[in-house]
């Protein structure tokens, strides 16, 4: 039974991206509040790491290997969430990859790459886990399938237009989901973080990107990882007639 310290004890979490960043942050924070988490990425080694660290701390985890980009691979992560703890009802999709660049360049290994994981990814692993959480809505009367979208899906940002749209897809389709799947109970929200300082910046490789990021560095103070977890936390357990659909988290200094 769930308890006030414990309120996610009864619950199933899967978390995507989870080796590094928000989605490690996130894993922990669910872990703290007593649900049972799967972390899912494509490291092993950092995801056993983190498995290693929520049980010291008294929590529950395990470890799934996988490419979100491979459809067969997420199915399966999918089945064996089914078999061993009997499916998840909360799903936080955030594996994704930031690669600005000026549209001139014709970086089309980079377009499809962001493409590849932050649309067919996402939706790879709702496609696999969607009937989980239903079936988890209809039987407990919630279930959270939370997305990561970013501020780059509302405002504008130069050279980053590739990105900008695939997360402009994530904070749409979330809406659009939300309407679909809210009469069975499953919440669905949108988090729209500004700058986050994570793993995202260290795959940037156009240079104007680069001194942009490096700059705003001495404007303002970036969030942490650990903002976005407590934001993923709170959503999770507010009572189950409460959804935010959609939740934009920037650093104070931002000016958009």
């Amino acid at each position: 039974m769930s308890t006030p310290t414990k309120p996610l004890q009864d619950r199933v979490a899967v978390v995507t991206g989870a080796s590094s960043g928000i989605g490690e942050a996130a894993a922990e924070k669910l872990a703290s509040l007593g649900a049972s988490v799967v972390v899912l990425a494509r490291r092993a080694d950092k995801l056993q790491d983190l498995v290693e660290r929520i049980a010291k701390k008294g929590g529950t985890a395990i470890a799934i290997a996988a490419d979100v980009t491979d459809t067969a691979a997420v199915q399966a992560a999918a089945d064996r969430v089914e078999t061993e703890l009997g499916g998840a009802d909360l799903l936080f999709n955030n594996a994704g990859v930031m690669l600005p660049a000026p549209v001139e360049e014709r970086a089309t290994g980079q377009w499809q790459h962001q493409i590849d994981l932050n649309v067919t990814g996402l939706m790879n692993v709702i496609g696999a886990f969607t009937p989980q959480l239903v079936r988890a809505g209809q039987e407990h009367g919630v279930a959270d399938l939370i997305n990561t979208s970013s501020i780059a899906a509302q405002n504008i940002f130069p050279n980053f237009a590739v990105y900008s749209g695939t997360k402009a897809y994530v904070t749409h389709l979330s809406r659009h989901l939300r309407v679909e799947l809210g009469a069975k109970n499953v919440r669905v929200s949108a988090i729209e973080p500004g700058i986050v300082g994570t793993e995202l910046q260290s795959h940037v490789t156009d240079q104007g990107a680069l001194d942009w990021l490096e700059g705003s560095k001495e404007s303002m103070e970036w969030l942490a990882p650990q903002d976005i977890a407590e934001t993923i936390g709170f959503i999770a357990t507010l009572p189950p007639r409460v959804n935010l659909q959609q939740v934009t988290i920037m650093p104070t200094a931002q000016p958009s």
